[in-house]
């Protein structure tokens, strides 16, 4: 059984930075997909970036690239998502999220494809 753990997040001013990480337990292959999602208060949950762990393939919502680097540490199975150049509308719950295969262009930003996913961690931006 497939679980994730996921650590930092917290409070930042617009135009500061954050980290979070999402160490992953119980995968019987290197091939999957995982992903971060957030929820901004009173909004539905959108998914943010992806990351193939076979290729390392990455993909992004339009919303976040140039600012978010979603990258990983296979030795530790774990993903990063790197945050810069913060803005308020990026506050909300941050989720971890991973299923038994790789990512796909036209899937990897629909929940639904997941299967297993991480408590969630806060996100506030600020001033």
């Amino acid at each position: 059984q497939v679980h994730l753990g996921e650590s930092g997040g917290g409070s930042v001013q617009p135009g500061g930075s954050l980290r979070l990480s999402c160490a992953a337990s119980g995968f019987t292959d290197s091939d999957n997909c995982m992903a971060w999602f957030r929820q901004p208060p009173g909004k539905e949950r959108e998914g943010v970036a992806a990351i193939s762990t076979g290729p390392g393939t990455t993909f992004y919502s339009d919303s976040v690239k140039g600012r978010f680097t979603i990258s990983q540490d296979k030795a530790k199975n774990t993903i990063y998502l790197q945050m810069n150049s913060l803005k308020p509308e990026d506050t909300g719950m941050y989720y971890c999220a991973a299923r038994h295969l790789d990512c796909y262009e036209r899937t990897w930003p629909f929940d639904v494809v997941y299967r297993t996913w991480g408590q969630g961690a806060q996100v506030t931006v600020s001033s």
